[in-house]
């Protein structure tokens, strides 16, 4: 027979003291890394996503089925989330319309188009498989539709600027009384939903107008007006390349109706990553040169910036801030995170190091 265990469970104060013993151990890595490792979904303040289900749109375009992290907050349909991707061991931030309405599993779905010397949608369209993790963003963007919602409603989309309409489609679709979807695609075969779109315009939903542009040439504003004649009486969301939508721009004005158009625009991405750079806290002004071995925290604390750290009493994350620009490389593995303008993509400055200029919200 077995004697009783004499084992109690640890108390708080030595529970604190074992997770320090073990940050000692897995220096450089601590314990919550190793968690991640077995439940990369876990962490609410580094939000991530896995990826359930890779479906082919078109040749070029899959929808990715995602599942976030306890982190994630939800969307409004017509917003975007930026999705880190590592490839070749630089982490790469892209913007994606979620195209998914929300849901009560919390699963949403982005649809990536892979374009010409794009390693981030090649490498998504061609490698992302079920199990992947991706790293999320928090859902944002104010292409959305009001509520109450209008009247009448245009939708000007080409490629992959049906996006964020599909998600507004597949939400409010029900809501809406007079819609008009005209969308440009090379051919038929391109148009990413294109069946979908064409049973909702069979079930009465919408009026579509497909446009080729192998055929037809470029969407004008002037084939547009001829397509949709009361178009500066419908409220208009518009998303596509960038011509296009400075096209629309120009011909709103023109009409006096520029208030009734609402634009998503996708910019492009070029971040050079380098060994070291300046280091500029947009919240102050200040800007703290820092070599490429140095973690930020310290280069900065060493010019006098007071920043915010929990590091060194053991309170990890505390030192938590949002890059907005630039690259950083991870002094512990080597990867690279990159920013373009405005991202906010967020970074631990204590084992950060500048891979380049960067810009941090502080």
């Amino acid at each position: 027979m077995t004697a009783p265990s004499t084992l109690r469970p640890l108390g708080p104060r030595l529970r604190g003291t074992a997770v320090r013993v073990a940050g000692l151990v897995a220096t450089p890595l601590l314990p919550a890394d190793y968690l991640d490792l077995l439940d990369p979904l876990r962490s609410r303040s580094r939000l991530r996503a896995r990826v359930l289900q890779v479906r082919p749109e078109t040749p070029d375009a899959v929808t990715l089925v995602l599942r976030p992290g306890r982190g994630w907050t939800g969307h409004v349909p017509g917003q975007y989330v930026r999705l880190g991707v590592d490839v070749d061991g630089v982490r790469l931030w892209r913007a994606y319309s979620v195209t998914s309405p929300p849901r009560t599993d919390g699963r949403i779905a982005v649809t990536v188009k892979a374009i010409e010397g794009g390693v981030v949608s090649n490498h998504l369209v061609r490698r992302a498989r079920p199990g992947t993790v991706l790293q999320l963003d928090a859902a944002t963007g104010d292409f959305v539709l009001p509520d109450p919602r209008p009247d009448r409603v245009l939708f000007v989309t080409a490629g992959s600027g049906i996006t964020p309409v599909m998600g507004m489609l597949r939400h409010a679709a029900a809501e809406l009384r007079d819609v008009v979807l005209v969308h440009s695609a090379p051919t038929a075969a391109d148009a990413i939903f294109g069946a979908e779109l064409r049973a909702l315009a069979r079930a009465g939903r919408l009026r579509l107008v497909e446009w080729h542009s192998a055929t037809a040439g470029l969407l004008t504003p002037e084939a547009l007006a001829a397509a949709v004649p009361d178009l500066a009486d419908r409220e208009t969301w518009a998303c596509g390349p960038t011509g296009l939508l400075d096209a629309l721009d120009a011909y709103w004005t023109s009409r006096g109706v520029a208030d009734r158009l609402h634009t998503e625009r996708f910019r492009p991405t070029v971040v050079v990553a380098g060994d070291g750079g300046t280091v500029t806290f947009a919240g102050t002004g200040r800007t703290v040169a820092a070599g490429g071995g140095t973690p930020i925290l310290d280069a900065a604390e060493g010019a006098g910036v007071l920043m915010p750290s929990g590091c060194r009493m053991g309170i990890c994350f505390g030192c938590v801030l949002p890059l907005r620009e630039g690259a950083v490389r991870d002094l512990r593995t080597g990867d690279l995170t990159t920013a373009v303008p405005g991202d906010g993509v967020k970074v631990q400055t204590c084992i950060s190091a500048a891979a380049g200029d960067c810009v941090l919200d502080h």
